[in-house]
């Protein structure tokens, strides 16, 4: 297993990001917001800039954290804008050598579609990056159509398609509505189709309905058997840290499903370093390090 964090968890400064990544002895990193922009509103320099400062640090971009299809469903104009941020994250995608954009399945609420429509609203995405070496990766997601692993797979089988695979977030499953295990249960249903990992931890709470960050280790996620069996079953892609916890706060609902800018990275510097020591740990634990 290797590993990465998604850079704007520590900061929108991409050089103070990857000052602690290499601290870490860590091998990648995952853009999602930079210099205060979306994957998709990043420009050309931008981009130049990026490429240069990841190359200067010997680190490779493993995904592109892009919104992609979080908008709402049926709503014509937001799909069109939504397959522009695409194409655009594949853009970004080719420039810095990623092979992974993490996409998602719609905002979840009414009118709620079937699943074979919701298909039918990715196959432009897929048809995006066919003759490509790209994948998509959709993510379990509470907040979205497919809220938890059995879902996803659900949109996977009826795909069937190599080029889109499953970003599994074990912290999501935290709060998932349907009230999904995240180990052992999402994990052993989501299994065959992993291609990338999201690791963040919490807590649910039920009478206020909502999701807590902690540190890794201090949430629900058991985070040790879930190690565990990635060792057990020889994965080999990145864990790749997106803590959401901050040490002095609590994020805003609405920062924290559209990341972006210095107020979602506030102390993500100090929430980085402590659950990357945490993550280590553990990993040691579990038998990867």
């Amino acid at each position: 297993m290797r590993l990465s964090v998604i850079t704007d968890e520590v900061s929108q400064d991409l050089t103070k990001a990857l000052e602690l990544v290499k601290e870490f002895g860590l091998s990648g990193v995952e853009i999602r917001s930079v210099f205060s922009k979306a994957p998709h509103e990043l420009e050309k320099g931008d981009i130049a800039r990026i490429k240069k400062l990841v190359s200067d640090y010997g680190m490779e971009v493993c995904s592109i954290a892009s919104p992609f299809l979080k908008c709402d469903y049926g709503d014509e104009s937001q799909y069109q804008a939504h397959l522009e941020i695409l194409r655009r994250c594949i853009d970004l995608a080719s420039e810095l050598g990623a092979p992974l954009i993490r996409i998602f399945t719609f905002w979840r609420k009414p009118p709620f579609p079937s699943w074979g429509e919701i298909v039918e609203k990715l196959l432009p995405a897929i048809r995006l990056v066919e003759g490509t070496n790209l994948l998509l990766g959709i993510e379990n997601e509470p907040s979205t159509m497919a809220t938890n692993a059995r879902k996803v797979v659900e949109v996977l089988t009826r795909l069937n398609h190599p080029q889109v695979k499953a970003v599994w977030d074990p912290g999501n499953d935290v709060f998932d509505p349907d009230r999904e295990v995240p180990y052992p249960d999402g994990y052993e249903t989501i299994k065959p189709w992993i291609v990338h990992i999201h690791i963040k931890d919490g807590r649910w709470h039920a009478e206020e309905k909502r999701f807590e960050p902690t540190p890794i280790g201090e949430g629900e996620v058991d985070y040790l058997g879930q190690f565990q069996a990635l060792v057990r079953d020889g994965y080999k892609g990145y864990l790749s840290l997106e803590t959401h916890w901050r040490p002095t706060t609590q994020l805003p609902e609405d920062i924290v499903q559209m990341p972006k800018g210095d107020q979602f990275s506030y102390m993500g510097d100090v929430a980085t370093r402590e659950c990357l020591t945490r993550l280590k740990a553990l990993l040691k634990q579990a038998g990867s390090l």
